[in-house]
């Protein structure tokens, strides 16, 4: 798995995931928008960078459609897929950072791909980030009826502080404010490197590269 910066041609892919991870949410994340906010960091899990044609062996050119492909294209739904320049996206997590807070969004991946240690490795990649933007906590709300999100930030050093009732729109169920310690101290910091050896261990190498 491969974690980076959120890219605007990667915006078809995650507003579809949005969707399906958050269909009661309204109005959906304009992400094309989320990406241009200097407050905003987003963040994608990917298969791995686009592999090139090798060396010697230019890649195919792609012909433009004809007037019927367009037609057809216009008239019939089909499932997106990713093009060969672009990363099938296996999930996406997006924070703000406000002062020295870091307020985790959302985190989201595809409904096939869950359980298998993504939303886990992009909550890691956005503790770091917090981390190099000199956060001193991260926060975010969860359902109250997600125990096992509450579960997975517990693990991560997050306890709870609050309670927000009626927060959610679709049926008015409460949310549960979560935060860390301070995530500079190196107590903080020695345990997110454990578990993040831990997850490696378990889901296989992550390969982090989202400095900002």
């Amino acid at each position: 798995m491969y974690v980076r910066p959120m890219r605007k041609e990667d915006v078809t892919q995650v507003a579809r995931m949005d969707r399906e991870a958050f269909p009661t949410e309204w109005p959906p994340t304009n992400f094309s928008r989320e990406l241009e906010n200097r407050l905003a960091s987003y963040i994608v899990a990917s298969e791995g960078p686009a592999v090139s044609a090798p060396s010697g062996k230019p890649a195919a050119e792609k012909q433009p459609p004809g007037l019927r492909e367009r037609l057809k294209g216009l008239f019939t739904h089909r499932r997106i897929e990713p093009v060969d320049n672009e990363d099938n996206i296996l999930g996406y997590a997006g924070m703000w950072i406000l002062a020295d807070e870091a307020h985790v969004m959302s985190i989201a991946s595809r409904q096939e791909n869950r359980r298998k240690g993504i939303g886990e490795g992009l909550l890691i990649a956005l503790i770091e980030l917090a981390q190099q933007h000199k956060a001193r906590i991260v926060t975010l709300e969860v359902r109250v009826s997600n125990i096992t999100a509450q579960n997975l930030y517990l693990k991560y050093g997050f306890q709870k502080t609050g309670l927000r009732k009626a927060y959610y729109l679709d049926n008015r169920e409460d949310a549960i404010i979560m935060s860390t310690e301070y995530i500079g101290s190196p107590v903080f910091r020695e345990n997110i490197r454990r578990l993040k050896e831990d997850h490696a261990k378990r889901w296989g190498q992550t390969r982090f590269d989202i400095e900002k």
